[in-house]
């Protein structure tokens, strides 16, 4: 069975989700694409604070980040104010690649593809791999081996119409710009405005093949 996502754990209360558009359901679950948000208030601290995955052994531990097993059936997709379809891409933040990879591999979970670039003026990595319906994208500094935990940083989401989104948030986002994939969009939310602790991207879909 491959491994796939089945909810992030968010530390924010589900107001702020809904003041960005968000749908979030009665027992504060808001329902993207096949994935479940779960958000569970400030008492758990802040940002994404852990996730739920199929496919993985019962006792699997992956690189400090808290994750449970799940054999729930994929989530039933809720439509959203702010054009969200479903989620494109999470990012982890690793302080030794190596490890992180390791530790991927032992659950089953392998690279597909990775990439050199700079934040901050400082050189990074990033490594890749597929999750189901989401990317993984895994980000640390070449070289480096820190003993702290791994941690998951951001979610992007896809929207279907960008320009559509970007309107909807007004001055609550950054102006859309060219995105790294080739053909696509992206805007950042300024996820704070709205009293979110994850940052937040809308991308447009991907460009299908022909």
């Amino acid at each position: 069975m491959p491994v796939t996502v089945d909810e992030f754990l968010v530390a924010d209360p589900a107001d702020a989700w809904t003041r960005a558009g968000f749908t979030v359901d009665g027992d504060d679950v808001c329902r993207m694409g096949g994935v479940w948000i779960r958000l569970v208030g400030r008492d758990r601290g802040s940002g994404i604070v852990g996730w739920s995955l199929r496919g993985i052994p019962a006792d699997a531990s992956l690189d400090g980040i808290a994750t449970a097993r799940s054999d729930a059936p994929d989530g039933i997709p809720a439509m959203h104010a702010n054009g969200a379809t479903a989620v494109d891409h999470v990012v982890l933040m690793s302080p030794d690649l190596d490890r992180t990879v390791a530790a991927l591999a032992a659950v089953g979970v392998h690279p597909r593809r990775e990439r050199h670039a700079e934040l901050g003026g400082r050189s990074i990595r990033q490594i890749f791999f597929r999750l189901g319906e989401v990317i993984l994208e895994v980000v640390g500094a070449p070289g480096t081996a820190d003993g702290g935990p791994s941690t998951l940083w951001g979610i992007t989401y896809v929207v279907d119409d960008i320009d559509a989104s970007a309107s909807f948030f007004g001055d609550h986002t950054a102006p859309v710009k060219d995105a790294v994939q080739r053909g696509r969009r992206i805007t950042t939310l300024h996820h704070r405005d709205f009293g979110m602790s994850v940052p937040t991207a809308m991308i447009s879909a991907p460009i299908l093949s022909a």
